[in-house]
């Protein structure tokens, strides 16, 4: 058993796709019309194209606001990204714009970062020692 597919709640799925593509670098794997403005719509690594798919879920379901607005408020991330190096990427994100909630913090044997994805989410970088 494998993980194939998770999800993030998103409150424009254009704007996710262009946050997720153009500026953490993932590329677009699936983009099916759903009716109305809601699509399939899913990311992947460039580096592991046929590996876990990242869903940009439209976010409107009545549950999906109260527990995003409780995630961010409390400082959860939605999920956690895998990096090599998380000053790097803390430096060339923040260069783009990129708001963080979070500065890499040595957590033992990981180094993390938390960014706002500006769709509804707080995303965490770790890099493993």
């Amino acid at each position: 058993m494998r993980i194939h597919l998770s999800s993030v709640f998103v409150d424009d799925q254009e704007k996710a796709l262009r946050f997720y593509t153009d500026v953490l670098g993932f590329v677009k794997k699936h983009d099916v019309p759903l009716g109305g403005a809601d699509r399939w719509l899913t990311v992947v690594s460039p580096e592991a194209p046929d590996g876990t798919e990242l869903l940009l879920e439209p976010a409107g379901h009545r549950a999906v606001g109260p527990y995003r607005t409780a995630l961010v408020e409390d400082g959860i991330p939605a999920t956690s990204f895998a990096v090599d190096d998380v000053p790097a990427e803390f430096e060339r994100l923040r260069a783009l714009g990129v708001r963080f909630t979070q500065e890499p913090t040595e957590m033992g044997p990981v180094t993390t970062a938390v960014l706002d994805d500006t769709c509804g989410n707080l995303i965490q970088l770790v890099q493993r020692a």
